[in-house]
């Protein structure tokens, strides 16, 4: 399966996914809007959701993804079952340890990540004990994990890419009707959580089957002497500080939005869920597709094949990524207005979401670029350097908020994020250039010509249009029709730029 018609596949069920999010989010947006309550529920499923990408999805899939395709190339089918079912023993031991730690640390967690929301008892006591019921989670989001990489090695992406529609549906149907039957109706989305772990899980293993992997547990001693699982620990042990470094800016950020007052937490989260529209719907969907095509072709010494699918990607980020930041900057008063706004959603709350927006949008190129860029180092067993430039991220987004929070508040924080982003893509990016690993292909002087005049004529036009708009102020309906129109003109008139300007489709087919 080539490379655009996989991205392809994951890009359409990750739409699909993003789809049922946003309705996810605009019924929660409607019914609970931006409280305490919510701030105490973002901050709760936020814990066990940065260990998810910390310890499962982030350093757990870097190790195990090109283990598992060097693996697959060099010993026969039973070897590699036996590695799977050894990584899926020491997994699961792991990850149900860390769930009754962070179970019976819950209060010391919360402090730790929301340090002002102890100013309001009743609000640290409510994302206390959310955590404590939310936290196994991690458990079967680590599973999950494992049986996606099974997949995607395979070249199964489709299930993987479709699984996070069902905790969404589970989400929209615990805030319909489960909502109104607690006290606090917050502890919905709490169950809601719990219920989509079940049901990705569950869908996992369905795929597995079907493809005649039947994951079982085996001996912990034996599986911790399995030489190829202790490779991917010691490719973990960089992975889990470099992922770490990134959830660790997340942990601070949130931090600092708890002592901005009610309502941060949750309009940052609303905002950085406008932002994986275009991260996922790009940047993950050819990251999970490079990372095993990577791995493989590096396995192989396949310099050219390595060179030539990294180059692609990078132009597919070029393409979509340059004028959706442009795009998003300039719509995002009329997005969340036309997303969120709502009877427990005020224009204010509108206002203060979409700010965030821009400041994300700053850095929208790079936050999909890195999704591209830092596979090329695990696929070649390169942990330290995305560790290393991850750091320095950190730094800059630290450096970057003692400016920018007191005069911006939490859109300050988004803008920090973005920034960070570009710093970390960009300094590998050079890194790769530097050590020979990466060249351009021809043409890449004519490609972003074309798309930097594109994206400034896009602009442009949606500027104009907007003028005097107050979108606040318009009934959804008439806003629903305004969104919609406004996007699909900007992609209309985008890629007739591109046209004009001489791009064709065969452009974005590989070499």
């Amino acid at each position: 399966m080539s490379l655009i018609k996989s991205a392809a596949t994951i890009s359409g069920l990750t739409l699909l996914s993003r789809i049922t999010g946003v309705v996810r989010d605009m019924l929660i947006a409607r019914y609970f809007g931006a409280t305490a309550e919510t701030d105490a529920f973002y901050v709760a499923f936020r814990l066990p959701n940065m260990l998810r990408r910390l310890f499962a999805e982030g350093a757990f899939q870097q190790a195990f993804v090109p283990m598992l395709s060097e693996v697959r190339e060099k010993e026969p089918e039973e070897g590699e079952k036996r590695f799977i079912d050894n990584v899926f023993t020491v997994l699961a031991l792991a990850v149900f340890i860390v769930s009754v730690l962070g179970v019976i640390a819950a209060p010391l967690l919360v402090w730790a990540i929301a340090g002002g929301m102890s100013e309001n008892p009743e609000a640290f006591t409510l994302a206390t004990g959310l955590t404590r019921f939310m936290f196994p989670y991690i458990a079967f989001m680590s599973l999950v994990a494992l049986a996606a990489a099974v997949l995607n090695t395979r070249k199964k992406f489709a299930l993987p890419a479709a699984t996070p529609i069902l905790l969404n549906i589970s989400f929209i149907l615990a805030t319909v009707f489960l909502a109104d039957r607690f006290a606090e109706p917050v502890w919905a989305l709490a169950v809601a959580v719990i219920g989509g772990g079940v049901l990705q899980l569950g869908a996992q293993v369905w795929g597995l089957s079907r493809i005649g992997v039947r994951v079982r547990p085996r001996s912990v001693r034996n599986a911790l002497h399995d030489e190829n699982v202790r490779r991917v620990l010691t490719l973990m042990a960089p992975a889990l500080f470099g992922v770490g470094v990134a959830q660790l800016s997340i942990l601070i950020n949130t931090n600092i939005a708890s002592h901005l007052g009610h309502g941060a937490v949750t309009w940052l989260n609303y905002a950085d869920r406008l932002m994986e529209f275009p991260t996922a719907l790009l940047g993950v969907a050819l990251g999970t597709v490079l990372l095993p095509g990577l791995s493989a072709a590096h396995a192989r010494g396949d310099d050219a094949r390595y060179n030539a699918l990294l180059d692609h990607g990078l132009r597919l980020v070029a393409l979509v990524g340059i004028p959706a930041s442009i795009g998003l900057w300039l719509t995002a008063d009329a997005l969340v207005s036309f997303l969120f706004q709502g009877k427990s959603f005020t224009p204010e709350d509108v206002s203060q979401t979409a700010i965030a927006v821009v400041g994300y949008a700053v850095g929208l190129i790079g936050l999909i670029g890195l999704k591209i860029i830092a596979p090329a180092f695990y696929a070649r067993k390169d942990i330290r350097t995305p560790v290393k430039a991850a750091f320095m991220s950190l730094v800059v987004v630290q450096l970057i908020n003692c400016v920018s929070v007191p005069f911006l508040s939490h859109a300050g924080l988004a803008l920090s994020v973005g920034l960070g982003s570009v710093v970390n893509a960009g300094t590998l990016l050079v890194i790769l250039r530097k050590r020979g690993i990466y060249s351009p292909c021809a043409g890449w002087f004519k490609a972003i010509l074309r798309i930097a005049l594109a994206s400034l004529l896009m602009g442009g036009a949606v500027w104009w249009v907007q003028r005097g708009v107050d979108w606040t102020a318009l009934r959804w309906t008439y806003r629903a029709a305004g969104v919609l129109g406004l996007v699909a003109g900007a992609a209309v008139l985008y890629f007739g730029a591109l046209y004009a300007l001489g791009w064709r489709v065969r452009d974005i087919r590989p070499a």
